[in-house]
């Protein structure tokens, strides 16, 4: 591992300085520097702070600047490009329409749509509170009413809003009303957030089709509500799947095989039931 001494030294000084920093990973931050103070020596110190913060990197629970640190001194550095914004905020044409959706942690919610022909973009970011401007931790904390969620731009004349809707129900658990797979908690509840009458109409069809179905052996509890204030979420968690593709990759797996066996275990289920009534 190839680090400069000075330069970590200095972004430890930074991140325990740093009021977004927690406690706990103040403490590891402060006793490392402690360390090398004492120890004159570089590579231990280095190396059990990284063990001491690995736990929580694994489950992607540093804070967002701690976790750019992590990635630096294990050399998983990516590229970290601004996400436009300015592109995201464009008035829109007559031929473009927003979508917004809930569905647990937003990391897994953005490439399944940005894969899709005709979507424009796709922002990261927080509805449905009460809290001007939530940061990710007054949000994660659950105080502020908010969800994580994604705010979608696309064009009508290549994917229509019907379409988004049936690509989010297979990308969300509609069972849990607290939370997502690993994600607990009332921030990560599954939410459609309709803007007008005609998307209210067909979340709902779409949503009584599901219930209809008996795909799902419990109650369907997915809400679909009105618009609120979507306050974008901070840079770090823009396309995160394309900043962080490992970390990425082990979420994304965790979450499809917890629905593939859900989707399993409710076809099993349907299978049982009907060899029971032919009994």
């Amino acid at each position: 591992m190839e680090v400069n001494y000075e330069e970590i030294l200095n972004d430890i000084y930074n991140l325990i300085l740093n009021p977004a920093t927690r406690e706990w990973e103040r403490t590891q931050l402060v006793e490392a520097k402690n360390q090398f103070k004492v120890d004159h020596s570089f590579s231990q110190p280095l190396g059990e702070l990284e063990f001491a913060l690995r736990p929580l990197a694994l489950r992607n629970n540093l804070t967002p600047d701690v976790a750019d640190f992590y990635r630096k001194i294990t050399n998983e550095r990516t590229p970290n490009k601004d996400f436009d914004i300015a592109q995201h905020q464009n008035e829109r044409l007559p031929y473009q329409e927003r979508a917004i959706f809930a569905g647990g942690c937003f990391w897994c919610m953005v490439e399944p749509f940005e894969a899709k022909k005709g979507i424009i973009s796709v922002l990261s970011g927080y509805t449905g509170g009460h809290t001007k401007e939530p940061t990710y931790d007054q949000v994660l904390s659950g105080s502020t009413g908010h969800v994580e969620a994604v705010e979608i731009i696309f064009d009508t004349r290549i994917i229509s809003y019907a379409e988004l809707v049936e690509l989010y129900w297979d990308l969300t658990d509609p069972t849990d009303e607290f939370g997502q797979i690993a994600d607990r908690g009332s921030n990560y509840r599954p939410v459609i957030f309709v803007e007008n009458v005609q998307q209210r109409q067909i979340a709902e069809q779409s949503k009584k089709r599901l219930i209809e179905s008996r795909r799902y052996k419990r109650p369907i509890v997915t809400a679909i509500e009105e618009v609120a204030p979507f306050w974008p979420a901070e840079n770090y968690h823009q396309q995160f799947y394309k900043k962080n593709p490992q970390r990425y990759k082990r979420i994304k797996r965790m979450r499809q095989q917890y629905l593939a066996f859900q989707n399993f275990q409710n076809k099993f289920l349907s299978i049982a039931k009907k060899f029971t009534k032919n009994d």
